[in-house]
This record gives C-alpha cells, sequence and structure tokens, in this order.
C-alpha cells in the first residue's frame, strides 16, 4: 500500500459553499455544507448575484471547518481541488478563487473539476467497489445528459438535453402550482401517494439519437394547468405531481435502457440532484431488477452539491499527473467530455 493521499475539494457553482477532506478518492474524512435554500426560497429560486455574496462569506469558515472535522491542517493535504464549471459564473470564481489562495500560500497542487464529473464521483463514495466501465445518467436542474464512465477520465456523453434540464422542467412546474422553491423535494414530497396516471402530458421524440427534450413537457404542462384555471378548476396537487414526476422518470429510464443496450453495459448509477427523487428511484430500481442490471445511486446527501464528490473527482485526476495553473479561470458553460473529464 503506498501513502494515502488526501485531497481538499471546493464546491460553489449555485448555492451550496461546500468543502471536504477525502482519503483517496472514496473515503469522506469531513464534509461541510452551507447551503442557501432557505434564503433563496423567498425568491422562488437562486438569485446569482446574491449567491455570489453569500458564498464569500461562507467559503473560508467552511474550509477551516472541514480541515478542522478532519483533524489536519492545509499542509497535510495533498492538493486542493475546486469546481471551475458548469455553474453560475459569479458563484464559481469564489471557491475559484479561494482554492487558488490557498495553493498560492501553502504551495499545494491546483486541480480544476468539472462539476458533473464531480456528480459522477459521488457514486464511488457511496459504492467504494465501483469501478468503470459503467453508464451515469446525470440529472438535475442544469444539467441532463447520459454518460459512458469508460475509465475514470474517459467519459462520453451518449445522449444530452437539447433544451431543459430534466431538474428545470420540475423547478418551473414547482412555481406554477404553487410549491416554490426548491422544487425538487417539494415536488417529491406532494407527489407521495398520488395517481401516477392520473395526468398525461406529451413526449417529444428525438429520432434515432439517446438526447432528450423536456422543454414540450413543460410547455404541456403548463397548457394543462392553465386550461384548467380557464374553467375555474385547479388540477388534484397529489396526482398532477405524481403523475408529472412519473412521466420525467419514464423518458429517463426509456433512453438510458437503450444506452444499456447499446453499449452492452449492465452497471448504471445516477447522479445529481434529481437523482434523489423517490420517482427516478423506484422506476430504476423496478427496470434494474427486470433487466439484471447493477443499479447504484448516492444517499441523499451526495445527491445535491458537495465537496466530497469534487474532492473525490480531483483524486483521479491528481494521480494521474493532471495540474492546473494559478491562471484558471471559471467556465459556466463547461462541457464534460473529450479528452479527459475536465471537458
Amino acid at each position: 500500500m503506498g501513502k494515502d493521499i488526501f485531497i481538499l475539494g471546493i464546491e460553489s457553482s449555485c448555492d451550496e459553499t461546500a468543502c471536504s477532506v477525502v482519503r483517496n478518492g472514496r473515503e469522506i474524512v469531513s464534509n461541510i455544507i452551507a447551503s442557501q435554500a432557505d434564503f433563496h426560497e423567498q425568491y422562488g429560486g437562486v438569485v446569482p448575484e446574491i449567491a455570489s455574496r453569500m458564498h464569500v462569506d461562507a467559503v473560508y469558515p467552511c474550509i477551516e471547518n472541514a480541515l478542522k472535522e478532519a483533524g489536519m491542517a492545509l499542509s497535510d493535504i495533498d492538493a486542493v481541488a475546486v469546481t471551475y464549471g458548469p455553474g453560475l459564473v459569479g458563484a464559481l470564481l469564489v471557491g475559484l478563487s479561494a482554492a487558488k489562495g490557498l495553493c498560492a500560500a501553502s504551495g499545494k497542487p491546483l486541480v480544476g473539476v468539472n462539476h458533473l464529473h464531480g456528480h459522477i464521483c459521488a457514486n464511488y463514495l457511496a459504492f467504494p467497489e465501483l469501478e468503470p466501465p459503467f453508464l451515469c445518467l446525470c440529472v438535475s436542474g442544469g444539467n441532463t445528459a447520459i454518460v459512458h464512465v469508460k475509465d475514470y477520465l474517459d467519459l462520453e456523453v451518449l445522449g444530452k438535453t437539447r433544451d431543459d434540464a430534466a431538474g428545470e422542467a420540475i423547478d418551473k412546474i414547482s412555481r406554477v402550482i404553487g410549491l416554490g422553491y426548491p422544487g425538487g423535494p417539494k415536488m417529491d414530497k406532494a407527489g407521495q401517494g398520488g395517481d401516477i396516471h392520473a395526468y398525461t402530458f406529451s413526449k417529444t421524440h428525438m429520432g434515432d439519437t439517446l438526447d432528450f427534450s423536456f422543454s414540450g413537457i413543460k410547455t404541456s404542462a403548463l397548457n394543462l394547468i392553465n386550461g384548467m384555471r380557464q374553467k375555474g378548476e385547479e388540477p388534484v396537487l397529489k396526482d398532477f405531481a405524481a403523475s408529472y414526476q412519473q412521466h420525467l422518470s419514464d423518458i429517463l429510464l426509456e433512453n438510458t435502457l437503450k444506452a444499456a443496450q447499446k453499449t452492452g453495459i449492465k452497471t448504471i448509477c445516477l447522479a445529481g440532484g434529481v437523482s434523489a427523487n423517490s420517482f427516478l428511484r423506484k422506476s430504476f430500481d423496478g427496470a434494474s431488477k427486470k433487466h439484471g442490471l447493477k443499479l447504484c445511486y448516492p444517499p441523499l446527501g451526495l445527491c445535491t452539491d458537495n465537496g466530497a464528490m469534487i474532492a473525490s473527482a480531483g483524486y483521479y485526476e491528481y494521480i494521474n499527473g493532471m495540474r492546473d495553473s494559478l491562471d484558471l479561470n471559471a467556465k459556466p458553460s463547461l462541457k464534460l467530455g473529450g479528452n479527459n473529464a475536465c471537458g
């Protein structure tokens, strides 16, 4: 056994300021998250400028607490990994600036991490035995993609959304039916015990591709709601929330199963905030048993944004010799895949 490698991970791409220390890419030593969700709830969504300012206040306390919880000093860390995209540019810059400051002061290497790669790596933390290759459905408020994880840093996007992300489609309808922000957990809770067949929505076909489109489904739901309201009616909340989420889950499952059949891969992982959705998990649980697939998804605390997933991704980049200079800039539209996981 070689020397243990400890990575400090910093995440600030949206409305969570998060820092974590991870050992050897698989073991969480500390994990600190400062969420802004309750604050942004009053605005019905994340306000980018406010999010950035709150990150400024929270980032160094999060770093200090992560090191304290780990019982370590910065000198004990092998490298600092930080999200540099995709995400809100102002929010990304806060975490990135903090990471570069730590590296400049300590001489520790800087490793820039793609946020989506981080979400995929959350599965390594939850399932220490997991090894590539596998398929991963990355599904969140800003992204929806089916990724072929060929190796730790060799990722190929097989299918992606052409417009709205699945999480965005949930958040929008959550606001319209009066549930507010954050839409994901509120819609999930509202739909418990509801009739998944009570309402029907349109489905967009993307030909022979594995791509998704959720804008039409969202518009279909809006038209249904508006049509009922014009008649002085309201949809039954429990049934509507259940039907809508099941519809989205069915679409995500259908393309993922097609990808599994196309590649012959028998291991499927879920990642991203929407992977916490109970309707999605139930659909994938049933399908995995039916088709003899191995299914992995992280515990709820590792589905949403966190520093541990960034540290895990950073570990695999670090041991493969990847380093970034201190002029690394935020890339709010960073893509996943290409020559390496950084895009």
